[in-house]
């Protein structure tokens, strides 16, 4: 839970009254390896901070082929801004921790905390930024660059998720990218 303040505390200020508040509507959960937060066809009831592992958001192309879009760390939000069903998976690329408040929940901390929507607008542009930075690479590049370029990205991942995510992230089969770290080596 301290995470998740030092996190908000970030973005804004809170007093004790309004940590209290926060603190008494999260939950802990725990993701197993390949479980998903959220579906596709799904609206995500729930707003979730990530504690500990690695999530992924994928979606399947039109040959029904598992494409990964971006990977999710610790110390990031995930939630629904249009509360539409998702067309993507957010799914546990390792073991995961996650603190999680109801849609409820978070609606009623901003109903109450002056202040929360600038705090929370603040980390989403945050995000977003950094999402743009990280968003699948271009497929005009070689794969030898894509795979340096998401090293370079996403430099604690490379030994935490398994390869075919790598992979499917990269664009490329799991036989060239096990070339391709080879060759590096």
């Amino acid at each position: 839970m301290e995470e998740f303040i030092e996190y908000i505390l970030q973005s804004g200020h809170l007093n004790k009254q309004q940590i209290d508040l926060i603190t008494g509507k999260a939950e802990e959960i725990e993701l197993g390896k390949d479980e998903y937060f959220a579906e596709a066809g799904k609206v995500l009831r729930q707003v979730g901070f990530v504690l500990d592992g690695i999530l992924r958001i994928c979606y399947y192309n039109n040959k029904g082929e598992e494409i990964t879009k971006i990977f999710i760390e610790e110390k990031h939000l995930l939630f629904n801004l249009k509360n539409v069903p998702s067309t993507e998976y957010i799914q546990a690329a390792t073991h995961c921790k996650l603190l999680v408040f109801s849609n409820q929940d978070w609606k009623e901390i901003s109903d109450t905390i002056v202040g929360w929507e600038s705090i929370i607008q603040k980390i989403t542009n945050k995000s977003l930024a950094q999402k743009l930075e990280r968003v699948s690479p271009l497929v005009s590049q070689d794969a030898t660059t894509r795979y340096l370029e998401f090293m370079e990205k996403y430099p604690t991942l490379v030994n935490r998720i398994p390869l075919s995510y790598i992979a499917s992230y990269l664009g490329i089969t799991q036989q060239s990218l096990s070339r391709i770290r080879k060759n590096i080596r």
